[in-house]
Order: structure tokens, then C-alpha cells, then sequence
């Protein structure tokens, strides 16, 4: 079982610790609802301007012109469905003459019912990632009645396809977590594999699917010869709302379509004007600029931790679970721990949001893929209003000093996070 920098083992199915503050998705979910009162706290007493939304997703609806008669689902369907196949397809890498897509509710979702569609009770499952599958994989597989094994890179799946007797599925994710990315010829390798095995294969492809082609020069997704797979509306580029869109093998989408009209988790067709925009809209060239801007921070946080404290991949930065629990300690005076490094991160997240307005992508998830406070993806407007890559640097480090007064306490951490409900 793996464990933390302080002993703690990983909870099931996710890459990091549970502690006694947060032991569960339900205190997640009070745990926002504290955020919530700090954004309209600030809201309130502050202006609309006090609140940076830094996560780098786009959770909001964006219509250049909005008439609000095509807002329903049956006129939206009937005027814009087509449009959404075409640019789904396009934006995707699809042959309109072999694949076809859908609009889910969320990525999650997309996931979700692709598993349970696919898979069958009993099957093999193998995943492969640059790190390790996202939660949402591991649950999707649960779903569908799979046995699943994980694998890190090419080398440990190839291992895996060779110790297994059969396999039916592979799931593969090309940007993980982590924001690591699997190269391309690795990811050939990997479906000539799972071809030759008869497996089919599905592709979470969340961030992956613009952040391949546009950071990596990789294909689009259905260019890589998979099955099916499915990205975020919200992610890196386009403009959301927060959607799934799947795309895939038409027989296998036709499937999944209707298991998504049965399941309920299909995306309100009232919506697909928004997707269509979106989609419209979406250039390269606004990831490239983001990753410029995030990587502007990384050089200023670097500068104020140390650049032992800040992991960079090649297109976000991150601060680490451990090392925000260790720096909060040390500040602190602290040689005992007190509390797991995950409820750490969400100390230094909620003293962001609440001291200087930054929504960060910790409160997005729930419960989060990582442990880590994640900075990606910052779009230039936002960055700029807030007062630029050292303000955020900045910003961090004061919310650093901060979480260490918190730590202190001995429930100054539970009631930080938990509020009334502590």
C-alpha cells in the first residue's frame, strides 16, 4: 500500500491520504460549502471584482449573442445538433464516415456510462497512464464490473498485457493527473497492443485532448485509433460550460448514447448552443498562452519558496501535498504532524480563497484527483486583474503563513475548513 512522506496510506482508489478532518467525500462537499460563504462574503462586502476564478477551467456559460428562445431542449436539439456532431468530430480528429459524438453532462459521466457499456462483470481491465488513473477511471471500471489493474508508462503495461490471460478493456489517459504526458509513440505502441489482444479501448482524455496537440504536436484523440474517449468541456481552451464530450466508433457511441438517455446523464440539450461556441471559438494558440502564463508564476513562486518546493511539469507548476504540509510545519514550529498533507493543501486552498479571493482547482473535484494545489492553465485576464504572477506568488506564500498560525490551534485547521459544522 502506498504511503505518504508521514506514513499515512492512500485511501481506496485515490493518490493520497484521508485524515480526520476530511475522511470523506461528504466533507468535501461541507468543505465547499464553507468556500461558497467566503465567495459570497466577498461578494458582498468586496464587488464582483474580489473574486479571481484562477482553477484554469471554465465552469461558466459564454454566448456572444444570447436568445433566450433557442435556450430548450427540443428547439437547441433541432437547430443545433448537427453542428455539434460536425465540430465534435473536427475538434476530436473524427471521420464523420466512421465516428460519431456525444454530449454528456460531465466528463465524469462520459466515463461512467462508456464503462458500463463496454465493460462486462468479470473483465480484464488494464489501465496506463504517465502516473496513474484518475479516480474517476477506477470508479467507471468498478461500475461496469471489471477487474482493474493500473499501470505507470509503457514498459509496466506492457508487462501487465503480458502477465494477463486476456484482457477485454484498456483504459488509457495520455495527460494524467499529474500533468505528465505519455508520448506519442508510446501511445501507438499501446493501441497496436491492445489491438493485437483484442481489447477494446477507451481514453479518458480530459485535459489530453487539446493539451497533446497543441502543447505536444500529438494527433487528436480518434486520429490515435482508439475506440471511444471523451474530454472536458471546461479544460484548456474552450470555453465551457462543464460537459463531457465523447467521441468514438459509431456503433459503440450509438450504444452509449442510449444507455446516457436511460442513465440520465446526458447533457441538456438547452446547452448545446454554448458547445457549439465553444467548440467555434477553440484555437491552439489560447493553451499555448496559457501555459506562458502559468509558467510566469512558477518562476515567481520559485523565487519566494525555493525551487525544491515547486514541481513544474512541462506545461503547469505545482506545490506538492507533502511540502505545503511540511513548509505550514516548519513555519509553524511544528515537529509533529497534524493533520494528513491532503487536508494541508485544502488549508492553504480555502486561506487563498478567503484572504485574497482565488478560486484555485482544489475546489473543483470532488473529491480532488490529487493532493496537490495544482496551478494550470491561468487565463491572462484574470492573472492581470488580480495584480500579475508575482501578486499570486505572493498571495501563496502570506496564505502559507497563514495556514501555519491556523496549524497552531489545535482545531484551528477542522474549523477553518468545516466552519460551524466543525
Amino acid at each position: 500500500m502506498q504511503k505518504d512522506r508521514f506514513g499515512n496510506s492512500f485511501a481506496p482508489d485515490l493518490s493520497y491520504a484521508r485524515g480526520q478532518i476530511l475522511p470523506a467525500t461528504a466533507d468535501d462537499i461541507v468543505k465547499l460549502k464553507v468556500a461558497w460563504e467566503h465567495i459570497r462574503r466577498r461578494r458582498a462586502e468586496l464587488g464582483e471584482a474580489s473574486v479571481y476564478l484562477l482553477s484554469g477551467l471554465e465552469r461558466n456559460l459564454q454566448l456572444d449573442e444570447i436568445d433566450l428562445s433557442i435556450m430548450d431542449d427540443e428547439i437547441a436539439s433541432a437547430l443545433f445538433t448537427d453542428d455539434v456532431t460536425e465540430l465534435g468530430l473536427e475538434h476530436l480528429g473524427g471521420d464523420p464516415a466512421r465516428h460519431d459524438v456525444f454530449v454528456f453532462n460531465r466528463l465524469t459521466a462520459a466515463l461512467l456510462t462508456a464503462a458500463d457499456v463496454m465493460i462486462n462483470e468479470g473483465d480484464t481491465v488494464i489501465g496506463v497512464s504517465p502516473t496513474f488513473s484518475h479516480p474517476a477511471v477506477r470508479r467507471a471500471v468498478a461500475h461496469g464490473g471489471g477487474a482493474f489493474t493500473d499501470t505507470t508508462g509503457l514498459g509496466a503495461f506492457k508487462e501487465a498485457m503480458a502477465e494477463a490471460e486476456n484482457v477485454d478493456v484498456v483504459f488509457v489517459t495520455r495527460l494524467s493527473v499529474s500533468y505528465e504526458i505519455l508520448p506519442e509513440a508510446d501511445i501507438r505502441e499501446i493501441v497496436s497492443i491492445a489491438k493485437s489482444r483484442g481489447a477494446k479501448i477507451i481514453v479518458d482524455d480530459a485535459g489530453g485532448a487539446r493539451v497533446g496537440p497543441a502543447c505536444f504536436d500529438q494527433p487528436k484523440m480518434l486520429e490515435l485509433g482508439v475506440d471511444v474517449g471523451a474530454t472536458g468541456m471546461d479544460k484548456y481552451g474552450t470555453t465551457g460550460p462543464r460537459l463531457g464530450l465523447l467521441g468514438g466508433d459509431k456503433d459503440i457511441v450509438k450504444k452509449i448514447r442510449a444507455r446516457a438517455y436511460e442513465m440520465g446523464v446526458e447533457a441538456r440539450q438547452m446547452l448545446y448552443p454554448a458547445v457549439v461556441e465553444s467548440l467555434r471559438n477553440y484555437s491552439p494558440d489560447t493553451v499555448r498562452e496559457r501555459v506562458t502564463v502559468t509558467k510566469k508564476v512558477g518562476v515567481c513562486l520559485k523565487e519566494r519558496l525555493g525551487d525544491n518546493r515547486v514541481l513544474e511539469t512541462p506545461v503547469i507548476i505545482q506545490l506538492m501535498a507533502d511540502d505545503i504540509l511540511e513548509m505550514a510545519m516548519e513555519r509553524a514550529g511544528l515537529t509533529d504532524a497534524p493533520c494528513v498533507p491532503y487536508e494541508a493543501t485544502a488549508g492553504l486552498a480555502m486561506l487563498m480563497l478567503r484572504d485574497h479571493g482565488i478560486v484555485s482547482v482544489h475546489f473543483a473535484g470532488l473529491p480532488p484527483g490529487t493532493a496537490a494545489l495544482m496551478i494550470k492553465f491561468l487565463p491572462p485576464d484574470v492573472l492581470e486583474q488580480f495584480g500579475g504572477p508575482k501578486a499570486l506568488a505572493d498571495a501563496i506564500h502570506h496564505s502559507l503563513d497563514g495556514l501555519a498560525d491556523v496549524m497552531k490551534s489545535e482545531a484551528g485547521l477542522e474549523s477553518l475548513l468545516l466552519g460551524a459544522a466543525a
